[in-house]
């Protein structure tokens, strides 16, 4: 998937937000104009004399405070007034802008990447992310027009309020409300990641009185985000969980946007499984609408598989939870996500929320009196292997995406593999990479086939 179109002097929203090096691409500068940009745009569609209120959360990264003062100066410059919910999940912020029916909602966050990067994704004020047109309208005024923007003074200038505890209060209500069971009887282990769900995983598992949660990687200290723990690095959780004798292992990413899980045994259960699994389920309660589930080209083959043994329709869009999300908008499906371990339930959110995937999990878990291994490994998982590839620039990747070297060299993979397996090259939308995926019967042969292809990107 090509990245959405360049602009003349470089281009500052990715597939999801903007994203960099704190101060070595994305600093308080940046930050600043960006908050003067987004006020100013939100203020054309206010009547004269109302303000735009804008809510504002991050994840615990270190460089967080410093994005978000400059976030606010820029907001409350330009005349808009701020709500402050301090660290909250992403999805947290989504679901308290439309709780407080603000005009947008800002997540500093850089999800699953390491500490040092950091970056700004904005809602609109139904909790969705911003199109591209109100990107490209704050891009514009960013990037050529911040020393127009007219600075507000007297009483004009924007104010902040404070509501941390009260957001991730009402936020953690809003998840307890989703589901019906008490989860009772069942224990669990939870890895927040070092994350934002630090702050609200405990205490929406402890709502359910009869369910045994211990928790780890909750100690936050701004560098240790992400770092061995979370959905990206599930080894240790999955030894802890073998060992201990849980019944499932719950891991989220930095900003709780994605969960991804481990069962009874150790093995990984991915976003495709848990889709598969959460599918079916709602398939046969009858609340599957359109009997579709929306995922993505990553999604593996034996999740396609499945999907169509059990009479599932499943609709593949271009990588993101931003076009997943759009064709389920577009077609009116529920249940949408990625292997990655981005779910969205529709019914209860406008994003992907690990915390709320996982309750819908642990619901399905505790119904079905089965144990992790039977629930969610009933959808196969092809060996699949992810190459990255480096390249110089956005330029790169698309010459490479108009080779005809490469198509050549994709078209013989793919024959070779005869049906029982598949390839995808696509460049990265959100880092200097180009991704090349091999899914075949065995590991060997994917491997042997993804080393082919990534050895001749370079050259191209």
């Amino acid at each position: 998937m090509e990245e959405r179109g360049q602009r003349s002097m470089g281009k500052l929203f990715g597939t999801d937000g903007i994203r960099g090096v704190v101060n070595a691409g994305l600093d308080a500068d940046l930050a600043y104009k960006v908050g003067l940009a987004a006020a100013t745009v939100l203020a054309k569609n206010k009547k004269p004399g109302e303000r735009p209120l804008v809510t504002i959360g991050k994840d615990t990264r270190i460089s967080g405070d410093l994005l978000k003062g400059s976030l606010i100066s820029g907001l409350c410059t330009a005349g808009a007034d701020v709500l402050d919910l301090g660290t909250l999940p992403t999805p947290g912020v989504a679901w308290v802008t439309v709780d407080e029916k603000a005009d947008a909602g800002i997540v500093i966050s850089a999800s699953h990447n390491p500490f040092e990067h950091n970056g700004i994704k904005i809602f609109n004020g139904r909790g969705f992310k911003l199109s591209d047109e109100l990107e490209e309208k704050i891009e514009d005024i960013v990037l050529f027009g911040s020393n127009n923007v007219p600075m507000k003074t007297h009483g004009d200038i924007g104010k902040v309020s404070y509501a941390a505890a009260k957001a991730s209060e009402d936020y953690i209500d809003h998840l307890e409300s989703t589901i019906d069971s008490t989860l009772g009887g069942l224990r669990i282990l939870v890895d927040c990641a070092n994350g934002a769900a630090s702050a609200t995983a405990a205490r929406l598992f402890d709502r359910f009185s009869k369910l045994r949660t211990d928790v780890i990687n909750a100690d936050p200290d701004g560098v240790n985000i992400n770092d061995k723990c979370g959905s990206t690095h599930m080894d240790a959780l999955a030894a802890m969980v073998k060992a201990g004798g849980y019944d499932i292992g719950i891991a989220f990413d930095g900003d709780a946007d994605r969960c991804l899980a481990v069962d009874e045994l150790g093995n990984l259960i991915d976003g495709d499984q848990i889709m598969a699994a959460c599918g079916l389920d709602m398939k046969q309660k009858g609340r599957l609408a359109g009997n579709t589930v929306v995922a993505t080209v990553m999604s593996n083959l034996g999740f396609r598989l499945y999907a169509q043994e059990q009479e599932i329709n499943l609709e593949c869009t271009d990588v993101g939870d931003r076009n997943v999300l759009e064709r389920m908008l577009e077609k009116g499906y529920r249940l949408g996500g990625e292997q990655s371990g981005h779910m969205i339930f529709l019914d209860h959110a406008t994003t992907g929320d690990g915390q709320l995937t996982a309750l819908k999990m642990l619901a399905l878990l505790k119904e079905s009196g089965k144990k992790a291994s039977e629930v969610f490994g009933g959808c196969p998982r092809y060996p699949q292997v992810l190459v990255n590839i480096p390249v110089a620039d956005n330029d790169a990747k698309k010459a490479a995406m108009a080779s005809p070297l490469l198509a050549q060299a994709i078209q013989r993979e793919e024959e070779a593999l005869s049906g029982e397996g598949r390839v995808l090259v696509r460049p990265s939308g959100t880092e200097a990479l180009m991704r090349v995926m091999v899914e075949a019967k065995t590991q060997k042969l994917a491997e042997e086939t993804a080393q082919r292809l990534a050895g001749l990107i370079p050259s191209l």
